[in-house]
């Protein structure tokens, strides 16, 4: 009667990257000029956060070099092109 419970039709799939922008010679870099470096950064991390929203992912933090973002399932149903 109990059955699997990860086998149940309200289950949703998530894939969870962990992204890490490569800043080369991001030490270096800091150590030279931290203000101009974080702003440089900072403008990288907006664009990658737009682009994880055009993809329906949610940012769930972003410290320093560091992005943590969500996505809805590749493999879902609902969201495929020939399901609509």
């Amino acid at each position: 009667m109990g059955g699997d419970p990860m086998v149940t039709q309200d289950f949703k799939r998530k894939l969870t990257p962990v992204f890490r922008p490569d800043v080369a010679g991001h030490s270096r870099l800091i150590g030279e000029d931290e203000a101009a470096t974080a702003k440089t950064l900072e403008t990288y991390k907006q664009v990658i956060f737009s682009l994880i929203k055009q993809h329906r992912g949610r940012v769930i933090d972003s410290p320093s070099d560091n992005i943590l973002a969500e996505f809805a399932s590749v493999v879902s149903r609902n969201d495929h092109p020939t399901r609509h």
